[in-house]
């Protein structure tokens, strides 16, 4: 990380990039890297609090504003070059006088001979005005990776003479990625200070710091959740596929040894209320990695530059709390209209471009799990192969699918017993989604207990049902223009098509093998 950032920062100079803003916390890093491409180099700072100080020694030399520092500064670049270090100016950037004093240092060193000063603006709020945008390179420190991880580990670990077995080192250092090397030693101290060694049960140490990153940030949410992939009544096919994809993501690293590609994520298409968001949180549960969701309104800003700034860092903080899920929730919605004749903003154009980017070129553990109701709004760039490992598309359930998620919500309330009559709630609740059974199950549940009654009965649960409207009467035609875009695309089936029924002139007939299997599990027909 290092020695790239080295190169890179020393480029930029070479270039006669006038200045150079970095973007980023921790000074003392930075201090270092300009310390080490400025070797002969005239290094002059100012500091907001302070006024101009010692760049070595931090000591303050002359308390003054920024404005009178910068007039007796900018003919410095004559005699030596000269490296002109401002932090945490960015209040100051909107100032008309102090902008103007940047961009005469700025021409003078583009375009007079024998004048060579680079500004380096050091802050960790990123503030650009709009004269000074041609002139400014944003400078992004790269952070550690999973080779100089390993190396920082070890040398913590040696340092204090304690042992760390290999894999458990491995497995520490993935749970790491994304940190930068102020944040890793801070969680390795307190580690060690909560223990006095380093083992697997620090990783969920490093979730619980990478929590405060989301907490801190307000751009993305981390979602808290019970829900596992039992609570998924049917999708069998999509169930059958996570489970494969999480032998990887629990085993990552071996996997990555292996030749393994990691998982990139999946776009979940399909009726509303039928499972899509428990499936994002079931997800999560199943890989054993925190789900944060994305929300792209929060990031739009009133300020240009702003939205797609808010883009860039959300993106960045998901890469930073990796290994995780993050669930965009409708995401038809986030990106409405891009690509259409007349639709779409430029600021939503601008925002699904950078996403769409940072898709196709990510290489981290960020697991997407994008969730959608009407296909047609989506964008077609989305659905090209490579943007996701798989699509699936969630129909309204099945018979045996109904029946499934009923049981799972009476079992969550522990009111299932064998008397209950499968079979008549199968036909009764034709047409409902997984949100409608849900509420079935509530209604004869609240009803019995207001009636006095011990246990609920088939008939409670045939009332409920009765009493309900279903999602297909509601939004029927909805559902017809679901249907009918998804026939024009090639998209997996989420649930499996199985010998419990048959769909035939759009009537569902309930097979015999069910019947059977209904009689030897106890449940009466």
């Amino acid at each position: 990380m290092r020695k790239n950032a080295e190169h890179l920062l020393a480029s930029y100079v070479d270039a006669l990039r006038p200045i150079i803003y970095i973007n980023h916390f921790d000074f003392k890093v930075i201090d270092d890297l300009i310390l080490k491409i400025g070797q002969g180099v005239n290094i002059v700072e100012y500091n907001n609090a302070l006024g101009i100080v010692d760049f070595e020694t931090k000591s303050p030399l002359l308390e003054c504003s920024l404005e009178k520092f910068l007039i007796n500064i900018m003919d410095e670049g004559y005699e030596k070059q000269t490296f002109i270090v401002l932090k945490d100016v960015h209040n100051f950037l909107e100032d008309p006088k102090v902008i103007a004093l940047l961009k005469r240092i700025c021409e003078d060193n583009l375009y007079r001979e024998n004048y060579n000063a680079t500004i380096f603006i050091v802050s960790s709020k990123l503030t650009i005005p709009c004269e000074l945008e041609n002139y400014i390179t944003v400078f992004d420190v790269p952070l550690p990776t999973h080779k100089e991880i390993v190396e920082l580990v070890i040398n913590f670990t040696k340092s204090l003479d304690i042992q760390v077995e290999e894999e458990v080192l491995n497995d520490i250092a993935l749970s790491f990625r994304g940190l930068n090397e102020f944040q890793i030693n801070q969680i390795l101290n307190l580690a060690y200070q909560d223990g006095g060694y380093i083992d697997e049960e620090d990783k969920y140490l490093i979730l619980q710091e990478k929590e405060q990153l989301i907490k801190k940030s307000g751009m993305l949410e981390m979602v808290n959740f019970k829900e596992s992939i039992e609570d998924i009544g049917g999708l069998e096919n999509l169930k059958a596929w996570l489970y494969r994809k999480a032998k990887v993501f629990n085993h990552l690293d071996k996997a990555i040894k292996f030749g393994v590609d990691v998982p990139k994520g999946i776009m979940i298409i399909g009726m509303p209320g039928c499972g899509k968001s428990l499936t994002a949180k079931a997800t999560a549960r199943l890989f054993e990695v925190p789900l944060v969701r994305l929300d792209v309104g929060r990031l739009l800003g009133k300020y240009v530059g702003e939205s797609e700034e808010n883009m860039r860092k959300a993106l960045q903080l998901a890469e930073a709390i990796s290994p995780c899920v993050l669930w965009i929730d409708e995401i038809e919605k986030a990106f409405s209209g891009v690509g259409s004749e007349g639709g779409g903003n430029d600021v939503t154009t601008r925002l699904f471009g950078h996403f769409l980017t940072w898709m196709q070129e990510k290489e981290n553990t960020v697991f997407i799990v994008a969730t959608a109701n009407d296909i047609s709004r989506i964008p077609p760039e989305f659905l090209r192969k490579g943007r996701f490992d798989e699509l699936f598309f969630v129909d309204l359930p099945s018979d045996e699918e109904r029946r499934k998620i009923i049981e799972i919500h009476l079992k969550k309330r522990n009111k299932w017993h064998k008397d209950i009559d499968t079979i008549a709630l199968i036909k009764e609740t034709k047409g409902f989604n997984g949100a409608d059974l849900e509420s079935v199950v509530k209604e004869a549940i609240e009803s019995a207990f207001i009636n006095g009654k011990d246990k609920i009965t088939t008939e409670d649960l045939i009332q409920a049902a009765r009493d309900t409207k279903p999602i297909s009467s509601t939004l029927k035609d909805k559902i017809d223009q679901i249907k009918q875009a998804i026939s024009k695309i090639d998209i997996k089936p989420a649930s499996k098509i199985n010998d419990i029924e048959k769909q035939s002139a759009g009537e569902q007939i309930v097979k015999e093998p069910f019947l059977i299997s209904s009689l030897r599990k106890g449940r009466r027909i």
